[in-house]
Order: C-alpha cells, then structure tokens, then sequence
C-alpha cells in the first residue's frame, strides 16, 4: 500500500486531466482504494497493470454491436412488460422514491442483457428454493452495503439485525451467481449468446492455447462488477433524469415532441436503427450526467516525482510540484460546473448537448483508457428507456402538504438530494408518472 499522503491534488482543468489520464504509469490508479469491490474476488475495477489488461481483453469483445441491440430491444421490452402488466390502465403511478422503478429496470436489463438471465416484474417476487432472500434483493442490498461490510469486521457483522441482513445478502448474491455459472455450463444446448457472461465464462474455462484465462473466483469477481456497475449506476442516473424532467416541465414537452415525431415513422414503438434520431433523449441523459455524474471522483497517484501546469483565474497558466506518492483526484462536479467550459453550469439545458460542446469537459465514464468499458451498453439502454418513458407518461413532482409553497430552488434542492456514496445516490425523489 503507498503511504498515506500529505496532500491530495484535486483537478478540474480539462486539459491537465486528459494529461493525467493519458500517462496512466506516471498517474496509474491507486487500486487499494477500491477494496470493497473486491469483495467476490479480482475484477477490472480494481486492478491495474497486466491483471487490468488481461480482464480488459476477456471483457471488451462482450461489448459488441450485437450486444448492443440486444440491451436496445429487452429495454425496449422490460418497460412495455411494466406498462402492460404492473402500471396497467392506472392513470397515474405514485411513487415515494423513483429507485423504487428504476432500480428494477436497471436490473432485469443487466440480468438479460449482461448475464443471460432474463426476470419479468412478477417473476423475482417470492424467494427460489434454497434460497433466503430473492436475486434482486441480494443484489441491492450487497451493492448498497460496500463499504459498511468491507469496514466492519467480520464478528461485528453478526452483532445487528442490519449487519446480520447485509452478511446475508452478500452470501446469498454469491450463491446466485455460482449457480448462474452452474446452470451455463451443465446446460446440454449451447446456445450462440451475446451476452457479457458468455466471454467470461469461456475466458474460465481450461485454456489449452495458452490464451487469456481468469480464476474461478475471478471470474465472480467481474461478473458481480458488472452487475454492481450495470444496475446500480444506471438506476441512480435514471431517476435523476426524471426528477430534472419532472422539475422542468418545458424540457419534457419539448423531449415529448421530439419523440412523437420520431414515432409515427416506427409505429409507436422505438427500433433500435432510429436510435440516432433520438437526439433529445441523449441530451438530456447527458445534461443529467453532467449536473450528477455517478461518480463525483476520479483517483490516481503520482508514481514518481513530477509537476503539472493548469490554467489558473488570470488567464495565465501555474505549474506546481507533484510529488511520488501524492494523491490526485479528478473532480468531476467541478469539471462538469466549470463556468470556463459550460454557460450557466446550475441551469438544466439540454440543448447544449445538440450544440458544439467541451467534450474533453464531460467525464461521467472517467477519461483515457480506463474510460468505462460499458458506456455503450449504459447510453443504450437509458436512452430506450427515457425515450419510452416520456412516450407513454408525464412526469411530475409529488405534491406533498409539508412542501407547500416552496420555492422553486428549495423544490430543487429537495428532489434532488443526493448522499455520495460508492455513486451518487439520490435521497428521496418523490414523482408521479401520469398516463398520456
């Protein structure tokens, strides 16, 4: 482990952190960091070097055009098996907190499209069989619960009814997916799949070519970072493109008349060939990438001694001393808020995003590469799922008796709260969804 830094450089000039990104064995990432994610076993996340590499090239082949339409087209699916079968005729859906929706999209999205294990609303509602807690819950509960089970010791888990809860769900999560493993290779048909499970399985599987291989634990490993990454992530930034929608009315409509445009030459339902003409859709996830990116910190440290030159308030440029072993950190909200690159950075303004824009500012995937290797496969299913979204239903901020005559900037602040945990988490989004 490197020794605790006197300082940590926090960066956010475009410039000096494409730099930083770019020499990643002069700024590589400092993977002790990320222990909690290791909890299954070695994955892509945390490692660096020839172990980075070699899951890279197991990974990065999964994320393929085919893949792609596949995440497109069970989306699509997932959320009409919503409207038809759980929202029905209602006129309006009333919800607490929007996770309660998007978390379950989330989900049965990565559980098909990444791992070949396709849920329906109504299918993951009792636990199987030697089982004590269902695959959604384990998941949530084991991804919501990180760090407290990585901080806390293994004898103090056992000490509370929430600890006991979060021993378990980490168990169970880990029998699900040996048994994920299990069931694919006793299958009697093989089957041609597209899914991100299939290239890790083979990458397990005795290679006698001296090919790329991982361990079985390995192998677990990823696959709960894919899963921890593909559901959590894309749930969190899901709702907080709703609440930005809801508080903005004239953005939705506009959105609106975009897509129904688009849908009278598609019959009403979205193809994955017209994914391009949503250009809206992608603008919006964007603009709420930018004003809540998933994750608000980016690590690195300096390998050897070293010095960066940023731009600094006068116009002119500051170089300063890094030394080896100092912590630098990309701040992303502060990228993202940057006056220098974004016009009134508080304001929700999608259309900046149809616009020439810095996208050397615009780091919701991390940058170089260790960008995010499921950035495809995160923009496809959540323009899909915004843009069918919108189609069907309005979205509008809860009208609570206590929150009565707040402001508009108090309402914002309130619906979108958010606690920065592994990725930023939203607090409480209460919205109504109502039928057009």
């Amino acid at each position: 482990m490197i020794p605790w830094p006197t300082a940590v450089i926090y960066l956010a000039d475009a410039a000096i952190i494409k730099e930083v990104a770019t020499f990643r064995a002069k700024f590589p990432k400092p993977i002790y960091i990320y222990k909690a994610l290791s909890a299954f076993g070695g994955n892509i996340v945390a490692s660096e070097g020839e172990d980075w590499k070699r899951y890279r090239a197991i990974s990065a082949p999964a994320f393929s055009e085919r893949n792609t339409r596949l995440v497109w087209d069970e989306t699509i699916r997932i959320m009409f098996d919503l409207f038809d079968n759980v929202w029905g005729d209602s006129p309006e859906i009333v919800l607490d907190h929007c996770v309660d929706i998007t978390l379950p999209i989330a989900l049965f999205v990565v559980g098909v499209a990444g791992f070949g294990r396709r849920v329906t609303w109504t299918s993951d509602l009792t636990v199987p069989p030697g089982h004590q807690m269902t695959f959604k819950d384990a998941l949530h509960n084991a991804s919501s619960n990180l760090i407290l089970k990585m901080g806390v010791p293994n004898w103090a888990m056992k000490l509370t009814e929430r600890t006991r809860r979060v021993n378990l769900a980490f168990d169970e999560l880990r029998q699900y997916m040996v048994e994920m493993v299990d069931a694919r290779r006793s299958a009697e048909t093989k089957e041609e799949r597209h899914d991100l499970f299939s290239g890790l399985l083979d990458a397990a599987q005795d290679n006698p070519d001296g090919g790329v291989a991982i361990t079985e634990q390995e192998l677990v490993g990823n696959m709960f970072i894919f899963l921890f990454a593909g559901h959590e992530t894309t749930a969190h930034a899901l709702c907080f493109t709703f609440a930005l929608l809801a508080l903005y009315p004239d953005e939705q409509e506009r959105l609106y008349q975009q897509i129904k445009e688009i849908l009278v030459d598609t019959n009403g339902t979205p193809t994955y060939e017209d994914i391009n003409r949503f250009t809206l859709s992608m603008a919006v996830l964007n603009e709420s990438l930018r004003m809540f990116p998933p994750v608000s910190s980016v690590p690195k440290h300096a390998a050897e001694d070293t010095s960066l030159t940023v731009g600094n308030a006068d116009g002119g440029e500051t170089t300063f001393p890094v030394p080896s072993g100092t912590r630098v950190r990309f701040h992303v909200p502060g990228l993202h808020y940057n006056p220098k690159y974004w016009k009134d950075p508080h304001t929700f303004r999608p259309e900046r995003f149809l616009e020439e824009w810095p996208r050397n500012a615009f780091l919701p995937f991390s940058s170089g590469a260790r960008g995010c290797l499921g950035k495809r496969f995160f923009e496809t299913e959540s323009i899909a799922a915004i843009t069918v979204m919108i189609s069907r239903y309005r979205v509008e901020v809860k009208e609570e008796p206590e929150f009565l005559g707040e402001t508009f900037e108090q309402r914002y602040a309130r619906i979108t709260a958010f606690d920065q945990m592994v990725t930023t988490t939203p607090r409480r989004v209460p919205l109504v969804f109502k039928r057009r």
